[in-house]
């Protein structure tokens, strides 16, 4: 062999060689890779319309949220939230709040956030109005609860008190303790 040719022979090997280096995996080896780790897929919505039905099918009252998603613990977290009951219910209440969990085994649905709680009445001076914090709502049994601190405006008067039950479809509230309130005539 000429010494051309074992110069060539050499650099193609140095090529090849160069070429391998740079081709490699950074990383580890694949056998040195962890295992996958499930991530949770849930769903989400933008503009959340959420329909619930009684026992017959019909239409007993509406969430409307902002943001809803769904979490990997069976529960759904909404945001900027709005509550209707159907104009078939006869129950005038609509309630808003900042977030709500709605959880897949308990039918009630836990709200946060300046709480509102309003009865529709076609009468301006007779609008009842809730406030709180925290609030949670049965929506098919139309019960609402709290052991926070509550505010009830009706008409021009208010009494304030520390936790409450509510019967929405009988118009029903009843105060727990520490209750004050403000009674112009």
């Amino acid at each position: 062999m000429s010494p051309r040719t074992i110069t060539f022979i050499v650099l193609l090997f140095a090529a090849a060689l160069g070429s391998w280096y740079l081709s490699r995996p950074d990383g580890p080896a694949s056998d040195d890779t962890p295992p996958l780790t499930p991530e949770h897929r849930g769903y989400y919505l933008k503009q959340a319309r959420i329909l619930g039905t009684d026992q017959d099918g019909s239409l007993l009252y509406e969430i409307e949220a902002e943001h809803a998603e769904q979490q990997d613990d069976n529960r759904i977290e909404f945001l900027d939230v709005r509550i209707r009951y159907a104009p078939d219910s006869g129950v005038p209440w609509t309630v808003n709040a900042d977030r709500a969990t709605l959880r897949e085994d308990m039918p009630r649905i836990a709200l946060r956030g300046d709480v509102q709680f309003v009865n529709n009445s076609t009468d301006a001076s007779d609008e009842t109005e809730i406030l709180s914090q925290y609030m949670e709502l049965d929506p098919d049994r139309f019960i609402a609860e709290t052991d926070a601190r509550v505010r009830i405006r009706f008409g021009s008067r208010s009494v304030t008190a520390t936790g409450m039950l509510a019967s929405l479809n009988d118009d029903k509230i009843e105060l727990r303790a520490n209750v004050r309130g403000r009674i112009i005539p």
